[in-house]
């Protein structure tokens, strides 16, 4: 990918090396790739007949979840299909090895480096419109309260039987929605030809949503937070970036969220309760809880003097009601004030951190084993469980997955941050001069940080920074863009 004589390809491959990852895969592995052959797993229960189908990234191949959904006595039945890459790729082989070293796949903007093969994790391991699949089923019954009633978890023959898009489902079903509430044509979106196609996926979508409507509500009451979250991509033309333009979230990709969590709390607690050590995915409470109090009484508001979940979603959802259009503006900051998750190994009778973000106290990470090691390792406790075997891990080999995961992960954000730094730059270049509305991101030794809103970009704030904290908005003028170095400096 080269725009004008700054190669952001090389550039990216040059981010992954320096970050401590190895972009490419090693000749052994190349060799186990040859040799594997697709199979089916004998013995199933076969649900290839339900109407399973899976919504993601207009780009996305490597599909890891797909879901299905019926009306009970009691409530909806979901369930969530993840693909089953330990079928095809055992433990300690070449592949797992490399997998286990990175331990994620990087979308660095202009390229992807997958913690798989393509072949595995775009194709064979893919849960793929129209092919038959492995699949571990987490099935979850949400009562009208949106509590889950009841769960189990089994292995299964899937079949996907419609591959939709975010940008397509979401408009539609927010237009739905729309018509609902006030009885009348409402919303833009019109649906997606395959949905426009298939009353029963229609009627499965708006199910699927109602349910994941309820999971969500519930994790609210608990204190679950609400935040605006934007994923920043280039926009292309003729090979060469444009400019950059930020993803949102719709009501699609909150289903898919929604359903990704209930189902990762299954799975930690299935774990739990069956006395297996796991890997936990945690957040901690805010360790600069007093700087989110002090947010917020800038708005007039308050928050308790100790960290409580239930408190701060309060203030975020009054400031997105006081004034949706800088509302991504508070989100951020508090998002950076919270600080990241992290991996850690539980063994049974712990009683460590929970998530605080989501209100909960089981999380774990197993929805996406074709871009995440630490997913591929939870399957694999699940699947000794299930087959009343020895574990294939010891609580001392879960301690160092998890650190390293928790590095690698920190690590592919930095790749990604300076990437996306990189293409901004391109997109900015003839941009010097002007000015922009801003948020102070980070405050740090190395300088401070502000994201601007329309495009949103994070660079360094040169001048003015004197007396600026996290949270707090600017008028910024950019000084420049060098996509070499991956700098872009404002001032006030």
């Amino acid at each position: 990918m080269t725009q004008g004589a700054f190669d952001l390809a090389a550039a990216a491959h040059q981010e992954m090396t320096e970050h401590g990852f190895e972009p490419e895969f090693p000749a052994e592995a190349e060799r186990q790739l040859a040799s594997i052959q697709p199979r089916l797993a004998e013995g199933l229960r076969d649900l290839t007949s339900l109407l399973w189908s899976s919504i993601d990234n207009d780009e996305s191949r490597d599909l890891d979840q797909i879901e299905w959904a019926e009306r009970v006595a009691g409530g909806i039945r979901v369930l969530v299909g993840i693909a089953d890459v330990d079928s095809l790729v055992a433990r300690s082989t070449p592949i797992d090895a490399h997998a286990a070293r990175e331990t994620t796949t990087v979308y660095a903007g202009v390229r992807n480096f997958p913690m798989l093969p393509e072949r595995l994790s775009t194709d064979l391991t893919s849960l793929s419109e129209g092919q038959d699949r492995d699949a571990i089923v987490i099935e979850m019954l949400v009562g009208a309260d949106g509590a889950i009633a009841s769960s189990s978890i089994y292995q299964a023959l899937v079949r996907n039987r419609a591959q939709l898009t975010y940008s397509a489902v979401g408009p539609w079903l927010e237009g739905t929605l729309e018509e609902t509430l006030e009885g009348t044509p409402g919303g833009t979106g019109a649906p997606p030809p395959k949905v426009a196609a298939s009353a029963g996926l229609a009627a499965q979508l708006k199910l699927q949503d109602e349910a994941a409507h309820a999971l969500r509500e519930a994790r609210h009451r608990l204190g679950a937070l609400t935040f605006d979250r934007a994923e920043v991509q280039p926009v292309m033309a003729n090979g060469q970036v444009r400019d950059i333009e930020a993803r949102r979230a719709n009501r699609a990709s909150r289903l898919i969220e929604d359903f990704m969590i209930g189902a990762n709390e299954v799975m930690a607690r299935t774990l739990r309760d069956a006395g297996v050590s796991s890997i936990r995915r945690v957040v901690k409470a805010p360790e600069r809880w007093a700087r989110i109090v002090e947010l917020a009484e800038r708005y007039h508001d308050k928050l308790p003097p100790e960290p409580d979940a239930a408190a701060l979603d309060g203030f975020l959802m009054r400031r997105k009601q006081a004034d949706a259009a800088h509302y991504a503006d508070v989100s951020l900051a508090v998002l950076k004030l919270m600080g990241p998750g992290e991996y850690v190994a539980s063994r049974p009778g712990d009683t460590g951190q929970g998530h605080f973000g989501l209100a909960a106290h089981d999380y774990t990470h197993s929805t996406a084993p074709n871009r995440r090691f630490a997913d591929l390792v939870t399957q694999r406790l699940l699947k000794a469980l299930e087959a009343k075997a020895p574990q294939p891990y010891t609580d001392d080999e879960l301690d160092d997955i998890a650190r390293n995961c928790t590095l690698k992960e920190d690590a592919a954000r930095k790749v990604q941050r300076d990437m996306t730094k990189r293409i901004a730059a391109v997109a900015l270049q003839h941009r010097v001069g002007q000015a922009f509305d801003a948020v102070v991101t980070g405050v740090t030794p190395k300088g401070v940080f502000v994201r601007i809103v329309d495009p949103p970009v994070e660079g360094r704030l040169m001048h003015g920074e004197q007396g600026v904290d996290v949270g707090d908005r600017l008028h910024v003028t950019l000084l420049g863009a060098d996509p070499q170095r991956g700098f872009i400096d404002f001032g006030r």
